[in-house]
């Protein structure tokens, strides 16, 4: 099931609070224009900047308002293991499908503690995980030796892989086995990622233009690259556009001018610079979404 395009779901806010009215649009927007599954409260959805009660109602929202018509990823990664269970042993209580784990930030964990994390969390309660590696943001890498470790793990089931490196999906084949769900982290990479044995995008573009996305990958896993490739040309300097500042805030802006949700984001990141939205605003004329 966890397939395809998958936004990594943005949380509206207003007047500085979860706005659950526009949170639960999106869901139905989504599922209109095609997307195959939803994770909520990942980096995307500024999860460092919620409050747990406020992270696991976004959870249980999204969950709801899914009803069972696509997957939803819940995140609920932590660098503090018993947090990472609590997250997870909520998502699992409201009904997500699985649970999307982030690599221990910032305390740098070794290859052997990230084995005794990730064992943990696969032991505290039912739910599948699907292991989020992004040395970027975590500075700490899972090698494709320990994630083929964790792999044997009946509930460990795939990995969200935002190195940028595409050798990694045929290293982690060997390591994990063809059947390791491997899905890109990385919108501008996710063409060549499902060439090399990818079956899918958690992605940020997404949130902006579900229905390129979806058909971007949806020709992917039938084989028919060059017309993913026709569409990822279209969708290219969005996805360049949208990064330029972080990535959530971009997407926002995007979101905004097409009256999907506020822009509003919460400190320490704030609104994009004039030159920014400019750039934005060009990629979504680029790729047919703004006259």
């Amino acid at each position: 099931m966890i397939k395809g395009s998958m936004p990594a779901l943005v949380t509206p806010f207003k007047n500085g609070e979860v706005d659950f009215d526009t949170l639960k649009t999106l869901v139905e927007w989504h599922i209109g224009e095609g997307s195959h599954g939803l994770v909520p409260v990942g980096t995307t959805g500024e999860s460092p900047t919620l409050s747990h009660a406020e992270h696991e109602s976004v959870v249980e929202e999204v969950v709801r308002a899914a009803a069972g018509r696509i997957p939803v990823i819940a995140g609920a990664g932590s660098n503090n293991t018993v947090e990472s269970m609590r997250f997870m042993q909520h998502a699992d209580k409201v009904g997500a499908t699985a649970a999307l784990i982030v690599t221990p930030y910032y305390n740098k964990p070794t290859q052997r503690g990230l084995i005794a994390h990730f064992t943990a969390l696969h032991d505290c309660c039912d739910l599948p995980i699907v292991i989020y590696n992004i040395p970027g943001r975590s500075v700490v890498d899972m090698t494709p030796e320990t994630m083929g470790t964790l792999a044997k793990l009946p509930r460990i089931i795939g990995v969200k892989d935002a190195t940028g490196d595409l050798a990694r999906v045929c290293q982690q084949r060997i390591t994990c086995g063809p059947e390791f769900i491997q899905i890109s982290g990385e919108d501008a990479t996710a063409h060549g990622f499902n060439a090399q044995g990818g079956t899918g995008c958690i992605s940020v573009t997404a949130n902006v233009a579900p229905k390129l996305c979806a058909a971007l990958q949806e020709a992917c896993l039938a084989g028919r690259y060059d017309t993913a490739l026709d569409i990822q040309d279209r969708l290219m300097p969005l996805h360049q556009a949208i990064f330029t500042e972080p990535g959530l805030v971009g997407v926002k802006y995007a979101m905004s001018k097409l009256g999907l949700c506020s822009e509003e984001v919460r400190s320490p990141l704030t609104g994009l610079a004039d030159e920014t939205k400019g750039l934005v605003e060009n990629g979504l004329r680029h790729a047919g979404l703004l006259t």
